[in-house]
């Protein structure tokens, strides 16, 4: 038999957490058409994976390539690292779907999570963010979560209140259309605006669409922080009351006051299974996070969108009942600065070249760099970016991210956002895992790590035929070597690709050769 590629020899971990077969893997077009002895069969493309692991690929199951993929298709970053599927969407922000009244202020809050890019924003509906995305050089595949705050905008706008019932059963009649058209599920984050401004009734009933729809509420919830307890039982409410499947992103307890909560958060988990909450989370395996810097400002600034919040950036009396919230803290506000410090909140990114230099300095330097108070020199930042700008926040410690990489519920994410200074997670996350927690640390082994990495994450997507090395399952393919593989990239230095990464398939097209990327037509935008 013919085959368009052969990958010969390799140790197979399937993805499924069984023990790895030494086998060929063989390729025909899109899928895999053979797992085997395939010595005597012809191909057009031999790779030798002797004394390496061959595996599916890499499901990132939170991503934000959301504009990259418009402008940087290949998305090299993740391929390099084996990531063949991205869940976008996320945090309840995305591109899709908008009203043209508020695609300018919106613009400026995904800019201030993603970066900015210069990508023309043709389209309104969902629908068409999926055609354009799916007209784009894909390096991986691109999977779709329907963001809260988006369909929220589309029907309520940016304002603080609760939505009346005719704007509700807009809002779930939105809902169901997005999922009709391929969407796995629904994101919300619930510390951002509007999303933010949503109680948990609303939650309640878009969660009821869907699990009509079988889809996913994937959740960054209210607080991960001193107010983490509260904000689970927020989440399984919503998921008892509605019966869907939850999804927590990025779970961790966050600020050094807040370590000693961790058992008693696992412990919730365990009430949570007892109790029939189907359940499951993503984590990035590192102590630090990642997002807009304009988190740091007290919910009430950001009522209204960006325009009113640099509103009340510019009035010094507003600037001093923010620093006086920030200091006595708002019951149920996850409060970056002062959970994990102005010391410990650095700069990613920034829009202007002015404001260039405080990129990868802490909100402590960036004052004395500006010979100001910490919180007057950033509210200054934000203003003159118009809130266009990214931060990363040292909030944990290794302890807990092996206690938590080892729970049922768990899958790997990269949680990656670009920018000039990015997180090193967008690099570096998967071979980090392989290299330092199963490799190093022994924190789990092989088969397990590889499981959480494509069976696990793709069973919770329900995506279809992908996660697992298996006949009759689309082509993306990892070839790595268990003893090099390992991430460069550094919270001083993050652009950096990893090591051992080999080769990389996505639907049999390969985008990674011998550890240098190919971009090419290979992914595609997958509907549920």
């Amino acid at each position: 038999m013919y085959f368009d590629v052969v990958i010969k020899g390799g140790l197979c971990y399937l993805g499924d957490g069984g023990d790895p077969v030494r086998s060929d893997v063989g390729i025909v077009g899109s899928r895999i058409e053979a797992i085997g002895d395939l010595n005597d069969a012809q191909t057009g493309l031999s790779v030798d994976a002797a004394g390496k692991v061959v595996c599916p690929g890499f499901v990132d199951t939170h991503s934000h390539s959301d504009l990259v993929v418009l402008k940087e298709p290949a998305v090299e970053n993740k391929v390099m690292q084996g990531v063949t599927t991205e869940l976008i969407g996320q945090d309840g922000m995305s591109l899709a779907p908008i009203i043209p009244e508020y695609r300018e202020p919106w613009k400026k809050t995904m800019g201030s999570l993603e970066g900015h890019y210069d990508v023309p924003w043709d389209w309104q509906t969902a629908e068409e963010y999926f055609e354009r995305i799916d007209s784009q050089d894909l390096g991986p595949n691109i999977a779709y979560l329907v963001p809260h705050g988006n369909i929220r905008l589309c029907v309520m706008g940016l304002d603080d209140r609760e939505a009346t019932d005719d704007e509700m059963a807009k809002m779930s009649r939105l809902l169901a259309k997005i999922l009709e058209a391929g969407a796995y599920g629904m994101s919300t984050g619930m510390i951002y605006p509007p999303c933010c401004y949503a109680p948990t009734q609303e939650f309640v009933e878009l969660c009821k669409v869907l699990k009509d729809a079988d889809g996913l509420f994937v959740t960054h919830q209210r607080n991960e922080s001193d107010y983490i307890l509260e904000a689970m039982d927020e989440i399984f409410e919503i998921g008892a009351k509605s019966g869907c499947r939850v999804h927590f992103s990025h779970f961790k307890v966050g600020g050094k006051r807040n370590w000693d909560k961790l058992d008693t958060v696992l412990a919730k988990l365990d009430e949570a299974n007892l109790s029939g909450i189907p359940l499951s989370f993503d984590q990035y395996p590192y102590i630090a996070g990642s997002t807009m810097l304009g988190v740091i400002l007290p919910p009430w600034v950001h009522n209204g969108g960006t325009e009113k919040a640099l509103e009340r950036l510019a009035d010094k009396n507003k600037r001093e009942q923010m620093k006086t919230d920030i200091a006595k803290g708002i019951p149920g506000w996850d409060n970056f600065v002062s959970a994990n410090g102005v010391e410990n909140i650095y700069v990613t990114f920034v829009k202007t070249d002015k404001n260039s230099k405080y990129v990868g300095k802490t909100l402590l330097e960036i004052g004395k760099m500006a010979n100001k108070d910490p919180l007057d020199a950033t509210f200054d930042l934000l203003y003159e970016e118009e809130m266009t700008a990214g931060l990363v926040h040292f909030y944990g410690k290794e302890e807990h991210i092996s206690k938590i990489m080892q729970r049922e519920e768990q899958n790997f994410c990269t949680d990656g956002i670009l920018g000039a200074h990015p997180h090193p997670r967008v690099y570096g996350t998967y071979p980090r895992v392989l290299g330092k927690y199963v490799r190093e640390n022994k924190d789990l082994t092989m088969s397990q790590a590889i499981h959480k990495m494509t069976g696990k994450p793709a069973s919770v997507l329900r995506l279809e035929k992908r996660g697992l090395l298996k006949e009759g399952y689309y082509a993306d393919v990892v070839v790595f070597d268990p003893e090099t593989v390992i991430d460069k990239a550094t919270y001083d230095n993050p652009k950096q690709y990893p090591e051992g990464i080999e080769h990389v398939f996505v639907n049999g097209v390969q985008v990674v050769e011998k550890g240098v990327c190919k971009p090419a037509k290979a992914g595609r935008l997958l509907r549920k």
